[in-house]
């Protein structure tokens, strides 16, 4: 799958996100949802693989809870860049676990 097909489906996530928790993250605009989508798309192309191989030892030790953190932490990081509003760190958690399952759907439909 390739950047821009990923960055799209990221953008469908995200507003399937917000229209279900709208309280965990308020996106009001279509500009920001397209920023948060492609600055989310490079995050997980880029920053994503090494914060799992730092993650790591968490990960044996959590048996794979300690990625959700890793997720919940780039979609931080996205958010306190675009300075979009949101429910604090246990929302982005529960958005981040949601995004992860919507895009392993998309995986499933899509392909890789």
């Amino acid at each position: 799958m390739g950047f821009l097909t990923r960055a799209l489906l990221n953008a469908l996530s995200l507003l399937l996100v917000t229209r279900i928790a709208p309280g965990a993250l308020r996106v009001e605009d279509v500009r920001t949802l397209g920023g948060m989508a492609l600055l989310l798309t490079v995050a997980n192309t880029t920053l994503r693989p090494m914060l799992r191989l730092f993650a790591l030892p968490f990960n044996v030790l959590t048996l794979g809870l300690a990625t959700f953190g890793v997720d919940a932490l780039l979609l931080a990081l996205v958010v306190w860049v675009l300075e979009v509003p949101h429910g604090g760190f246990l929302s982005l958690l529960a958005v981040s676990a949601l995004l992860s399952v919507l895009n392993a759907l998309w995986t499933a439909v899509v392909g890789p």
